[in-house]
């Protein structure tokens, strides 16, 4: 199996969103339910460093004047 940071972002959400349905069935054993849990940190963590990596790239944008201008993604409170 492809290790997270080989995966797609959307590859990497999907194995997370399995981790926690398996995890919100409440019926896992607790050691295998801590396995689940540090899998899903470690993939939060490659979503979340995907995303920033992609807010690098869109940080500047040109412009019509052909500035570049800083450029930050909004995020939702």
């Amino acid at each position: 199996m492809d290790t997270p940071d080989a995966m797609t972002f959307e590859e990497t959400m999907e194995k997370l969103e399995k981790i926690v349905e398996k995890l919100e069935e409440g019926d896992v054993p607790l050691e295998k339910a801590i396995n689940y849990y540090q899998e899903g940190m470690k993939l939060s963590k490659v979503c979340s460093d995907k995303l920033k990596n992609v807010q690098e790239k869109i940080v500047k944008i040109v412009n019509e004047q052909g500035k570049l201008e800083p450029f930050d993604i909004q995020e939702d409170e």
